[in-house]
């Protein structure tokens, strides 16, 4: 059986489910129970006849709404999906809003969209990979806009070892959407590694040229990677589809498009030393089998043999020393053993009054071992008398 999960993690999960899933949705529907709040905010209802949801726009994106929002309005809405995880209540969060039947630009740019994608323009297999060390980079922008400026800075602290080429192009009006095709099309003839084609923030219609099809064909024709970095991470257009990377913004596009030179410095730093430290192992390593094989060598030279000999001749030596040392001790203490009990049988000190030493047949003898008839010599130190036993009684 599953173990249970607690109810946060429940509204986690499912925040994480919608959020990713309902990336960027388009819906038509009712205002209701509309509130204006006091921090910018603005939140309210969206409804048709069968059903309602409940939907904010943040302060953020609610000032560039160009009209009121009014109870019973019918509007179309672009935005996200978003959970409120601690009440668990999903709602519909708002990027853009434009009065229903009156965005006749949105509703191009949906029939566009649609057109391009069944073209098969926003197809993943079909972009092109960023380099990821890129020495040149055209910039297809406006050269008095801030857009540049952002570019610039972000790039000077970044990857400063990247060369850019700027291409002065119209990026509002009705001319710019000819002027960055030709833009575009002079960038892809240079000897540059990737494009970044965009503008600063703006309204829609300052926006309008990213949204045209010539535009859209320019950059699905170009040999070489584009980043498409219009507006603001809010505004999603055509050229951002179709190019072969979305940036949020033009600062953005620079830190897609750069490496970190900080991450590459402390990657080199850890890199350096982990170059010190193997060779410092590799040396330590080598430096243990050369003494290894310094001892071998020892071991196994004639000096060290010779030492060997010596030292077992030396041993034998004292060995031989050792067994005459104790051969002659044995010996010694045997001699020392034997005087010791020629000293103690010495007739000069069995010579005690009424004792004498009986024997037979040149054999000391003791008295019970006699027999009658039995010839012996009584003997002291001093005098020897020959005997014949007579009578033997014993007690």
């Amino acid at each position: 059986m599953n173990s249970p999960i607690s109810v946060s993690t429940l509204n986690t999960q499912i925040k994480s489910l919608l959020e990713t899933t309902f990336i960027n949705v388009y819906v038509e529907g009712e205002i209701s129970n509309l509130t204006y709040h006091n921090s910018g905010h603005i939140y309210f209802s969206v409804k048709d006849d069968k059903s309602t949801i409940s939907a904010v726009m943040f302060r953020g994106n609610a000032k560039y709404l160009k009209f009121q929002l009014e109870v019973g309005q019918k509007v179309v809405i672009t935005g996200t999906i978003t959970v409120y995880t601690p009440r668990g209540n999903y709602q519909l969060l708002c990027n853009k809003i434009e009065p229903s039947g009156q965005g006749a630009l949105a509703l191009a740019y949906e029939q566009l969209k649609a057109k391009l994608q069944a073209k098969g323009y926003f197809n993943d297999d079909i972009k092109k990979p960023l380099p990821k060390y890129p020495k040149k980079i055209a910039l297809v922008t406006s050269p008095t806009g801030a857009a540049i400026e952002d570019m610039k800075k972000v790039a000077s602290a970044r990857w400063p070892l990247t060369e850019f080429i700027l291409i002065p192009t119209l990026v509002q009006g009705e001319t710019a959407k000819l002027d960055i095709v030709n833009s575009i099309k002079y960038a892809d003839s240079l000897d540059v590694d990737l494009l970044v084609v965009g503008r600063g923030g703006g309204s829609i219609e300052d926006l309008w040229a990213f949204n045209e099809e010539i535009v859209a064909n320019a950059i699905y024709e170009c040999e070489k990677p584009i980043i498409s970095a219009v507006g603001h991470e809010i505004d999603f257009l055509i050229s951002d589809f179709v190019a072969d990377v979305r940036a949020a913004t033009p600062s953005n596009a620079i830190e897609i498009a750069l490496p970190d030179i900080n991450e590459h410095r402390i990657y080199m730093d850890n890199l350096t030393l982990d170059y010190q430290n193997r060779l410092k192992n590799l040396f330590l390593h080598k430096q243990n089998e050369l003494d290894n094989m310094k001892k071998l060598f020892e071991q196994n030279s004639i000096k060290s043999k010779f030492n060997f000999i010596d030292e077992q001749i030396s041993l034998l030596k004292q060995n031989y020393k050792n067994y005459l040392l104790n051969l002659i001790n044995s010996n010694q203490n045997r001699i020392n053993l034997l005087k010791e009990s020629y000293e103690t049988n010495h007739p000069d000190k069995k010579n005690i009054d009424g004792y004498a030493q009986i024997s037979l047949n040149n054999k000391i003898i003791s008295l019970e071992d006699l027999k009658i008839n039995d010839e012996i010599s009584l003997q002291t130190p001093k005098v020897i008398a020959s005997c014949t036993i007579n009578n033997i009684k014993k007690q």
